[in-house]
């Protein structure tokens, strides 16, 4: 029960974000926008280093490999994936079918994104989860839920940012919380086959770790710091991702 409850607290994080959009009475302030973005950069590089990256490193000096060759490799086959999952997204935004392209509108495009995005989020949870099950001393029941925990508060404006501005483009509050609740339930569905193929992942559990670091730190500075970044203040981003980042370091250090 305890590990069911882990993988389902990110999604729970989505489907609380998605739900603001029934608070919502006008459009959402750019400020705050960009704020919530800057929180959910400092999260996800605060939870990349210490739930994911230290972890790899810390279990392949235990299995006597060179301590840092996993987490290169997977952290490096993280951000190529994402690439990759980037540019079959713009060129099937770039084409020349009318009938494909005109689905693919900007916030279509968020949408994608976001839900893509939270495969490798989903990956992770389930990965430390499945460390637990193996009994990897790197790996503790708190310092799991910990993980998802921080992905539960990073998905809480991930969710808002994919309801409401649907909600503001003319789509009913309903459709547009289902829409946010859909993005994320690609989170528990990717922990869940990550758990059962165990046996086989405890093997490569570094290099998954550093895969799902890799694929967090390419989210933030590849949309979220930029998208973050407000034109007459661009300092509210920062202070966002201070925020993310310093409450992210406390959960980990407390409770991993």
């Amino acid at each position: 029960m305890q590990i069911i409850l882990g993988i389902l607290i990110p999604f729970i994080g989505t489907v609380l974000g998605s739900s603001m959009v029934f608070f919502m009475k006008k459009n959402l302030n750019n400020k705050i926008e960009k704020l919530l973005l800057g929180i959910a950069s400092g999260v996800m590089i605060a939870a990349s280093i210490w739930s994911l990256l230290i972890p790899s490193i810390e279990m392949s000096e235990e299995k006597n490999l060179i301590a840092w060759f996993p987490a290169v490799i997977g952290f490096s086959l993280g951000i190529i994936f994402l690439i990759c999952i980037d540019f079959i997204t713009f060129k099937l935004k770039n084409n020349n079918f009318k009938k494909i392209k005109k689905y693919f509108n900007k916030k279509t495009m968020l949408f994608l994104a976001v839900t893509l995005h939270n495969i490798p989020e989903g990956m992770a949870v389930g990965v430390v989860f499945a460390g637990v099950i193996s009994g990897n001393s790197n790996i503790s029941m708190l310092g799991a839920f910990t993980l998802a925990i921080g992905i539960a508060i990073q998905n809480l404006p991930e969710g808002a940012i994919i309801s409401m501005p649907l909600k503001t483009s003319g789509i009913s509050k309903k459709k547009a919380f289902l829409y946010g609740v859909i993005s994320g339930i690609v989170e528990p569905i990717a922990g869940f086959i990550t758990i059962l193929l165990t046996s086989i992942i405890v093997p490569v559990l570094p290099y998954l770790l550093s895969f799902a670091a890799g694929a967090m730190i390419y989210v933030v500075t590849n949309e979220l710091i930029p998208e973050s970044q407000n034109d007459e203040l661009p300092v509210i981003g920062t202070i966002g991702i201070t925020i993310g980042f310093l409450l992210m370091m406390i959960l980990d250090v407390t409770l991993g």
